[in-house]
């Protein structure tokens, strides 16, 4: 291990908040307890650590996996996802097996939607390849990855691949998981802030959309 992960864990606990952490726990649902650090601290202290430990992608990629799978606290989680925005570490196709771990076994929305963003940078890089990925994702067994895909396109803007975003939804329109219906309605609605005759057209042509996509897709519009 890197001298990194622990002065990352250091960081951390000194910043603890024993007030706020279990609010943070209860809003989040979690099962890892909270040191009661807020996002951008948590952002902070991974930017300070990172300028006073630089590493190369393979100890960066050790450090992420050892923050996340021996994580005592969330925001160590938080840490490890933050450190994936390092400078060589953005948009790497070798990264992508990490990124599907961190979203199978982070299980929820903070985590999942916080990788949405390296997925997005994945695209710039190497859309061809970032858009084989997404697809695989979108029928996964695994409805956590089918949310990544669907999301993967946001904040790109007119950059966005509709053919792509169709491509990932269309396997997942008349899911039931509401997360799933959720992430739909948010890329949809995203878009259309660039593309509303196309979204409206799409929620047209796709009459198994639910309620909530249609709804979420349709809010601005």
């Amino acid at each position: 291990m890197s001298v990194l992960v622990p002065a990352i864990r250091s960081a951390l606990r000194d910043a603890a908040d024993a007030e706020r952490a279990p609010r943070m726990q209860a809003y989040m649902k979690s099962a890892l307890p909270f040191l009661g650090v807020p996002m951008p601290a948590v952002r902070a202290i991974t930017k300070t650590a990172l300028r006073a430990h630089p590493s190369d992608l393979g100890e960066l990629e050790a450090d992420v996996r050892t923050l996340w799978d021996e994580a005592a606290f969330r925001e160590e989680r938080y840490a490890a996802s933050g450190l994936l925005a390092a400078k060589g570490a953005t948009g790497r196709l070798e990264l992508v097996p990490l990124y599907e771990h961190l979203a199978t076994t982070g299980a929820w929305w903070d985590h999942v939607d916080d990788l949405a963003h390296r997925i997005a940078e994945l695209h710039d890089a190497h859309p061809v390849e970032a858009a084989v990925v997404v697809r695989r994702w979108s029928t996964a067994g695994d409805f956590w990855l089918r949310r990544l895909a669907i999301i993967s396109q946001l904040g790109r803007r007119d950059r966005v691949d509709p053919v792509l975003l169709t491509d990932v939804i269309e396997p997942n329109a008349a899911d039931t998981e509401f997360f799933v219906r959720k992430a739909i309605g948010w890329a949809l609605r995203e878009y259309a802030r660039v593309e509303p005759d196309w979204v409206r057209a799409f929620v047209t042509d796709h009459p198994e959309l639910s309620g909530l996509s249609k709804r979420e897709a349709l809010k601005h519009l």
